[in-house]
């Protein structure tokens, strides 16, 4: 396969095998990165990788209870490989498993409903665009990480909480709340960053690092990207992955879901680097 490769789709493909190996080493349970590293390991022809990455896929899913899924991936390697042995115990395990259990999944409900890569819950695109007041970008959430986590006083989490009009649109990006923590020294960024990703379960990318898809990232509304600084900046099979710096947004993600008719993976991202690429971008 790795034939009909350019050399910079070659170039591209290992740096995302790179940065998704460190990723899924730190979070093993991140099976939607580890989707991306399989499919990038077999557009560069290398099975023998892209096998290791499905075993891994389902033995996350194995881990968060979800056992019908591991199953289809496990066969998705047998389909390839029918006698591969780890993967016949492994099915043989969870027929074990699934046989001794009365309710498998009941346990992993809340696994369920917050895959590691995606922190937003879907959001109903029949809804009319609500009016700014009533926006739900994150505010709670992030009330309750740094005012009830004693990190920022009400007063100033009040007054520097960026009152932002979704019909809007804005001539630059717009500043995340915790680069504005970081620039009145309440806050470093670094702690913020900590902070959110204890409490989204997401990755976090280096994406400075990273070689962005320009054009994909030109080819989502301006003013959608600079309002919530949010960065688009690669596409993987039908998956879109966007850098952010508040996933708990839930605005951002309607209007996205409006935007694209597709998958879309969300990254932790520095503020200071999202906003100097959307500058890039869209110079």
């Amino acid at each position: 396969m790795s034939v009909s490769l350019t050399p910079n789709e070659e170039a591209q493909l290992s740096q995302t095998i790179e940065m998704f190996e460190v990723i899924t080493q730190s979070q093993p349970l991140d099976y939607q990165s580890l989707e991306i590293l399989k499919e990038a390991y077999s557009k560069l022809g290398r099975p023998k990788e892209a096998v290791r990455t499905s075993k891994r896929i389902a033995e996350a899913y194995m881990l968060l209870g979800q056992l019908s899924s591991a199953i289809l991936e496990y066969e998705s390697i047998l389909q390839r490989f029918p006698e591969d042995p780890d993967v016949r115990k492994a099915l043989a395990e969870i027929e074990l498993k699934a046989t001794n259990l009365s309710i498998p999944k009941a346990a992993f409900a809340a696994e369920d409903k917050a895959p590691p890569t995606i922190p937003w819950p879907g959001a109903r695109k029949s809804e009319k665009p609500l009016a700014p007041v009533q926006i739900d970008d994150g505010r709670q959430t992030m009330r309750e990480i740094f005012v009830e986590g004693k990190f920022v006083s009400e007063r100033d989490f009040n007054a520097l909480w960026p009152a932002i009009d979704p019909h809007q649109a804005p001539r630059s990006p717009v500043e995340p709340f915790i680069q504005v923590l970081a620039e009145k020294r309440l806050v470093e960024l670094d702690i913020s960053l900590k902070l959110i990703l204890q409490k989204a379960r997401i990755a976090f990318l280096p994406l400075e690092k990273y070689d962005i898809d320009m054009d994909l990232a030109r080819g989502f509304p301006r003013d959608l990207c600079q309002r919530w600084c949010i960065l688009p900046f690669d596409r993987m099979s039908k998956s879109v992955l966007i850098g952010t710096a508040n996933p708990f947004n839930k605005q951002a993600v309607r209007e996205v879901e409006d935007f694209i008719k597709g998958r879309v993976l969300w990254y932790l991202g520095s503020p200071p680097e999202l906003i100097k690429l959307l500058h890039k971008v869209f110079q």
